[in-house]
């Protein structure tokens, strides 16, 4: 390997050390309901993230604040030496996409019938440490 080609392959995987990622799939609630906590907490600090999901009263937020435990336990295993505080955490990412429909019938009058979709999503959170810049 080039002389060039290695430092841009070690800038590249020093990148990647700061940002970890944790994934959620098919979780039973419709992402519209998803999305409205999604919102919140995105571009935020980790703490206060934690603490805007902790206190809400939507039951996506539980399942949110885990997924959320579980990237930053990603971002520790990725960098044993370094600490949460002084790395400044943040949600850089966080997608809520559709994910597979249960479909149902539900018997309607005069001998018809309703379809039910009960919707299922997938959310990916991304977060990054805080290098010296402002969020």
């Amino acid at each position: 390997m080039g002389s060039r080609k290695k430092q841009m392959a070690d800038a590249i995987k020093e990148g990647k050390k700061q940002i970890a990622f944790a994934k959620l799939n098919n979780c039973p609630t419709s992402p519209r309901k998803m999305r409205l906590v999604a919102d919140l907490v995105r571009g935020e600090r980790v703490e206060k993230a934690l603490n805007i999901l902790k206190f809400s009263q939507k039951e996506a937020s539980n399942r949110l604040e885990k997924l959320l435990l579980s990237a930053i336990a990603n971002w520790q295993a990725k960098n044993e030496d370094a600490s949460i505080e002084d790395a400044e955490l943040f949600v850089k990412e966080i997608r809520v996409d559709g994910g597979s429909m249960l479909k149902r019938l539900r018997p309607a009058p005069q001998g018809r019938a309703h379809r039910i979709r009960k919707r299922s999503n997938h959310v990916t959170i991304v977060v990054a440490a805080n290098n010296n810049t402002q969020s």
